[in-house]
């Protein structure tokens, strides 16, 4: 079962949030889902929160939209840095990036 496919099934609210201590500034994620990352001036990547700010406090979260759902995991899979991390907001488990799993 995939990750969209267990939110969808327990329907479990999840958030994303990246490690800019380990982002080497290479977009992808921005590429994959740029209502939800964006890249900064100092070059590196920031999740967005509601009305497209950027939220560049250190561990900022933003929930991830169920359309965008797989987009979002895609770029934390694709992420070289491996940064960012998927978790449920309920418990705040990792169920995808580099601590999930």
């Amino acid at each position: 079962m995939s990750v969209q496919q267990e939110a969808v099934a327990d329907g479990e609210a999840l958030e994303v949030w990246i490690d800019q201590d380990l982002c080497t500034g290479d977009g992808i994620c921005a590429q994959y889902a740029p209502e939800v990352f964006e890249l900064d001036i100092d070059g590196l990547a920031y999740v967005k929160g509601t009305g497209d700010e950027l939220l560049q406090a250190k561990g900022a979260t933003t929930p991830v939209p169920l359309p965008l759902l797989t987009d979002v995991v895609d770029s934390a899979k694709e992420c070289p840095g491996e940064c960012i991390h998927v978790r449920r907001v309920s418990d705040r488990v990792e169920v995808y990036g580099p601590e999930a799993d």
